[in-house]
């Protein structure tokens, strides 16, 4: 997830709204284009662009633990894309989440990956020494919890540590969407956790109650569908998640639009474009990557 990147027309989200004060500073307005321009080239796998971005963005508010989440959102999202996890065959079921051989990191990709989470959760802890209920903090915190979650459950294959940080995400968020409940993209956290927990076994759903994780996939798709409607950042996330369960669930219509608004957005990424194709010939053996 060319130095000339697509602006894309963002519905006004709650990071926006709550995040800064109702004087905005030039500062604070070129961070934010910064970040909406470097989660496009990471979509669109700009990957040495995304970065750079996030790095600039870093520069401009040096306590601000956005930019550094961003920063490993990318450097994530750039080694779904080299191991090829982000298709449609690997959300074909629910056990594909976190079943087969662990994967290998890039070494030097990994080492990214750690500082900018590192980076993320110093400066958000730092942040929630002051104000409690921090919204920047706390949507940084949920955040990392669930990049660590979805490492741990799509390239690590630890099912266990995937569920503590699945659980810490939805905490996180839960904090902040109780006091900000249009914060939107904070509710990829509580959506993905219901979504992945809602469908495991009826004595594993109650086991994971007991450890405090909720699961319902009926509820998951309805949080992850807010994000894809109303989220800044992870609004096309969202709908990626979504055309994959469109497809599990036979809905070929409403994946295709999906996918067709992704394709439309990110012509660079060719993911899209792949699975349009899936759906024009479902007989073919496999669509080349």
């Amino acid at each position: 997830m060319a130095l000339t990147l697509i602006t894309l027309t963002w519905q006004k989200s709650a990071v926006a709204q709550v995040a800064v004060q109702p004087s905005i500073s030039p500062q604070m307005q070129n961070m934010d284009a910064l970040l909406d321009q470097s989660y496009s080239a990471m979509y669109n796998l700009q990957f040495a662009d995304a970065l750079r971005l996030a790095e600039s963005a870093k520069n401009l508010a040096t306590n601000d633990p956005v930019p550094w989440v961003t920063q490993a959102c990318a450097v994530l999202f750039r080694e779904f894309d080299r191991l090829h996890i982000l298709r449609s065959e690997l959300f074909g079921s629910d056990d594909r989440f976190s079943d087969g051989p662990a994967m290998v990191w890039d070494q030097q990709s990994r080492k990214q990956f750690e500082i900018a989470l590192d980076g993320t959760e110093k400066l958000a802890q730092e942040r929630l020494k002051q104000s409690k209920e921090d919204p920047k903090a706390l949507f940084a915190l949920s955040l990392a919890s669930g990049l660590r979650a979805d490492d741990a459950a799509l390239i690590a294959k630890k099912k266990l540590n995937a569920l503590s940080y699945t659980k810490a995400a939805n905490g996180y968020a839960e904090r902040l969407l109780a006091r900000y409940p249009d914060y939107y993209d904070a509710y990829i956290s509580t959506g993905m956790g219901k979504y992945i927990i809602g469908g495991k076994a009826a004595p594993v759903r109650w086991m994971l109650r007991l450890g405090g994780l909720k699961g319902d996939q009926a509820e998951g798709v309805k949080e992850l569908t807010l994000v894809a409607d109303h989220g800044r950042y992870l609004m096309p996330f969202a709908r990626i998640l979504l055309a994959f369960d469109d497809l599990r669930h036979k809905n070929v219509a409403e994946a295709r639009k999906k996918l067709e608004w992704l394709h439309a957005h990110y012509p660079n990424n060719p993911l899209f474009s792949q699975e349009i194709a899936k759906l024009d010939h479902p007989l073919a053996e496999k669509v080349p990557y």
